[in-house]
């Protein structure tokens, strides 16, 4: 540090605070220093810092299924919110959420020095007693259910879901059948008791609901199945993905999307609006959980205060794949 101040002529708490990234430094100052410190080669010792004022500027994430659309969508949008206010994440996967890994994975972080723990795991497992979450590091949970010893960010899944249906019934469909998530995920429980609870209150009759596991492959089977059933005039599918199986296997079937069957999914993945026909869904902002969880985990390694519950909203999207039953056009 003392090299870098010589080479751009100015003192070494200039130096120490255009290395913390203070902004009380002018531009061209900054810019100085900065030049210096590439040209002796210095870098900002991360360790030495932390060990100084007790901080690390790290977040650990445990995280379960990473190859789920969601999941990988909050992830990079908390890996992105992180980024912003100087953080950077270390991952930490789990196969399963049981007690050990969960307990191992937060013993791995301890020891790879984070200021925190982001967790997303959807499971039921996470708000069981037999999954306790250690104590002595600051925790945040997105999509945990019931759960509430420590905050949690989630999305407003019932309105989404009440928002599809009602969508499909005001359309003038008699009933809406629901290809579901898996049962062990928080969010397709929420949606499909949303589904059904819409219904209920509507007098309409409930198919019984068909049960995926997030992919197109498992919307395509059940789409097989539905086609076949003339009275399916709506589906409402609990991601987008497994509504894309869904339209493929309409199509196949000969039965015309929305012509003959309404389709509307939920995530608004960004090639919903290219799906043919562009997808009715639910939009959910994973930019925006990703910033309320890290903001919420800083305030807690600020010790500013447990945030509590946060619910974002979500956005029922109208495209083309939804229309009144049998006077939609053929696709």
């Amino acid at each position: 540090m003392a090299d870098v101040a010589r080479e751009a002529g100015v003192s070494g708490q200039t130096v120490s605070r255009v290395a913390n990234g203070r902004s009380n430094v002018d531009e061209a100052t900054r810019e100085r220093v900065l030049a210096a410190m590439r040209r002796v080669g210095y870098r900002p010792n991360s360790a030495a810092r932390a060990l100084r004022n007790g901080r690390f500027r790290s977040i650990g994430v445990i995280i379960a299924a990473l190859s789920t659309f969601g999941n990988s969508r909050t992830l990079d949008a908390v890996a992105s919110a992180a980024a912003v206010e100087g953080f950077t994440i270390v991952l930490m996967p789990v196969t399963r959420p049981s007690q050990g890994e969960v307990s191992g994975a937060f013993s791995r972080l301890d020891e790879q020095a984070v200021d925190g723990v982001i967790i997303l795991i959807e499971q039921h497992q996470l708000d069981q007693s037999e999954i306790e979450l250690p104590h002595g590091l600051p925790v945040v949970v997105i999509d945990a259910g019931g759960r509430r010893d420590h905050p949690v960010v989630d999305f407003d899944q019932a309105s989404g879901a009440i928002a599809a249906t009602r969508h499909l019934l005001d359309l003038g469909h008699e009933t809406v059948w629901h290809v579901a998530g898996p049962p062990e995920s928080y969010a397709a429980e929420r949606r499909r008791k949303s589904w059904q609870e819409t219904l209920e209150d509507a007098g309409r009759e409930v198919p019984p609901p068909l049960t995926g596991d997030w992919s197109s492959r498992s919307g395509y089977e059940h789409g097989v199945r539905l086609a076949g059933d003339p009275a399916v005039t709506a589906v409402f599918a609990a991601n987008d993905q497994m509504a894309l199986g869904l339209l493929r296997a309409f199509h196949e079937k000969g039965r015309s999307v929305p012509g003959e069957v309404s389709v509307v999914g939920f995530d608004d993945m960004d090639e919903a609006a290219h799906f043919w026909p562009p997808l009715t869904t639910v939009r959910q902002s994973f930019d925006e959980v990703g910033k309320r969880a890290v903001a919420a985990l800083l305030a807690e390694i600020a010790d500013e205060g447990a945030a509590g519950a946060i619910s974002v909203p979500t956005e029922l999207i109208v495209r083309s794949s939804t229309a009144p039953p049998g006077r939609g056009s053929r696709v």
